[in-house]
C-alpha cells in the first residue's frame, strides 16, 4: 500500500515529531493537546478521535509520509496503545 509519491523520511525532522503532526492532522486534534502527549499518553481506547476507521487512516496515512509498507501483520494490539508504542513503531519501519 506504498503510495507512488511518497518521500523518504526526513531525517532533520524527528520520528515523533513527525507523529505528532500525523495525529494532529489525521485525527484533528489541536497543536497543544499532541505537543502534551509523551511516551505513556494511552491512545486506542483513549482518546475518543481514535476508532477502528480512524487507525486505517492513521496506517495509510504513516504509509505516505514516513515512505514505509505496513503490512497487516505488522500491526498488533500494542502498535496504538501508548504514543510511544506508536512512535517506536514507526521507529522500526523506517529504521530511525
Amino acid at each position: 500500500m506504498r503510495a507512488d509519491n511518497a518521500q523518504p523520511v526526513d531525517r532533520t525532522m524527528d520520528i515523533e515529531t513527525m507523529m505528532r503532526a500525523l495525529l494532529r492532522d489525521v485525527l484533528v486534534l489541536s497543536q497543544d493537546r499532541v505537543d502534551a502527549f509523551d511516551a505513556d499518553t494511552p491512545l486506542f481506547g483513549a482518546l475518543p478521535e481514535l476508532d477502528s476507521m480512524a487507525v486505517a487512516g492513521l496506517l495509510t496515512e504513516m504509509e505516505d509520509r514516513f515512505g514505509i509498507l505496513i503490512e497487516d501483520e505488522d500491526i498488533d494490539g500494542d502498535t496504538f496503545e501508548t504514543f510511544g508504542s506508536l512512535v517506536a513503531f514507526a521507529r522500526g519501519k523506517t529504521g530511525g
